[in-house]
């Protein structure tokens, strides 16, 4: 894959032919069982203006494993040939063979293009006489050329299955399209349009994150081959074209210091384990399932290790969540009514902690046997307090024990610790 160069683009724009392309290619609607079954799916991984951290997080995918796709050992699933510029043992002329085959629909097999990294306006760079991002070299006009990936995004489109956006800047253009940006880069979804469809019928499909859990990338390309397959039904996405079932609950609904929130405990500076609202944490607002799935096999994501949620998987990111690290306006309204309730939720949390932390034998029998530290006998108030509590619980059920005549042991049989309980008169 070739960056920065000085090669000039021809005079016709990469907008133009992406139109044409799309004006002679169909676009039928979405099919129930388009090809199935099938025994390979052709998977062309594109880059524009990105760090490659996406291919980082899907290559440490686990559920299913980016091994399972390539091998096609997941059952029900075609094998998958990904032809990506960094894990291709394939080069030069031998690797974009593939891709040319794919553009004038003689590949053989169905297949799905991947965009990682934001799209540049090459128009600007041609400019200056040079291009953002390239993939692979042709000649024009007895001129050799390189190919931007924009444009290889624009011929493979068309005949593509699906087009999958991976990581913020290929959803939503992310920082390299933050404003003041010089490449005038976007997601895939603003480069192609509202109209685009692929050869199914499919709008783009956007998995967002910076960078996205490598899971939900796996995760919604095995229920997108199930669909090719027909095993399954077209997958769920929402408005925006998220995989609906991993994007629809917001980052604090799942997180592990929600409950701090909800009794109006927040941490003061990092490192505190409280909720991190007040520190710059936009999780209550924010659509991702870092804090429930992890990072990497299920393991950290940024709240579960102490760090705020900047919203990096939201279309308005970044620039609607700057400045970093500052308490969000929305939060100064929000955790006040928060830490209202806080004061009067604690302490009666902390009395019925202390109640759940003793066995009713002890009670009856007045003393806790442990040999680690003195435990705090009930006060008479907490034990009405307590006796109120039990009323309440079993208003409408039934007390736990032998409390009916039928249920009696025979013979005057009693449990020895009530028995020595009431010897005492302590029952």
């Amino acid at each position: 894959m070739a960056h920065a160069g000085t090669q000039v683009l021809p005079e016709q724009t990469l907008e133009s032919t992406a139109r044409a392309a799309l004006e002679r290619e169909p676009r039928p609607a979405p099919q129930r069982a388009p090809f199935g079954p099938l025994r390979v799916v052709h998977a062309f991984w594109l880059a524009g203006m990105s760090c490659d951290g996406c291919t980082i997080a899907v290559s440490g995918a686990t559920a299913p494993g980016v091994e399972g796709l390539l091998t096609g050992t997941i059952p029900g699933l075609p094998k998958v040939l990904l032809h990506h510029p960094v894990l291709s043992v394939e080069a030069g002329e031998e690797f974009v063979h593939n891709f040319r085959l794919a553009e004038e629909g003689k590949l053989g097999a169905p297949f799905v293009v991947i965009f990682e990294g934001s799209v540049p306006d090459e128009r600007l760079a041609a400019e200056s006489g040079g291009y953002w991002a390239a993939l692979g070299v042709e000649e024009r006009d007895g001129v050799r050329r390189p190919i931007p990936t924009a444009e290889w995004l624009q011929r493979l489109a068309p005949r593509a299955a699906a087009v999958i956006a991976i990581g913020t800047c290929a959803t939503w253009g992310g920082i390299p399209a933050a404003i003041g940006n010089p490449t005038g880069a976007m997601g895939v979804m603003d480069f192609l349009g509202k109209d685009y469809r692929s050869a199914l019928g499919l709008p783009v499909i956007n998995i967002p994150g910076c960078s996205p859990v490598g899971d939900n990338f796996t995760e919604t390309v095995a229920a997108i081959l199930l669909f090719l397959q027909g095993l399954g039904p077209l997958p769920e996405f929402d408005e925006l074209g998220r995989p609906a079932w991993l994007f629809s609950q917001t980052v604090h609904q799942q997180c592990v210091r929600g409950g701090y929130y909800e009794e109006g405990s927040f941490a003061e500076r990092y490192g505190d384990k409280e909720c991190l609202v007040e520190v710059g944490c936009w999780g209550p607002v924010v659509q991702c399932n870092i804090t429930s799935r992890g990072a990497i096999n299920h393991l950290g994501g940024c709240m579960n290790v102490g760090g705020i949620c900047i919203g990096c998987t939201m279309p308005g990111f970044p620039d609607r969540f700057t400045p970093f690290y500052q308490t969000p306006p929305g939060a100064v309204l929000s955790t006040k009514p928060a830490k209202l309730t806080g004061t009067f939720v604690r302490p009666l949390r902390r009395l019925s902690m202390r109640f759940q932390n003793r066995e009713v034998h002890w009670d009856d029998v007045g003393a806790v046997p442990t040999g680690w530290g003195h435990v705090k006998e009930p006060s008479p108030l907490e034990r009405v307090l307590h006796a109120l509590y039990d009323w309440w619980r079993f208003r409408t059920a039934e007390r736990p024990g032998r409390t009916r005549p039928e249920e009696q042991y025979p013979d005057g049989y009693e449990v020895p610790a009530v028995a020595r309980a009431r010897r005492e008169g302590r029952s």
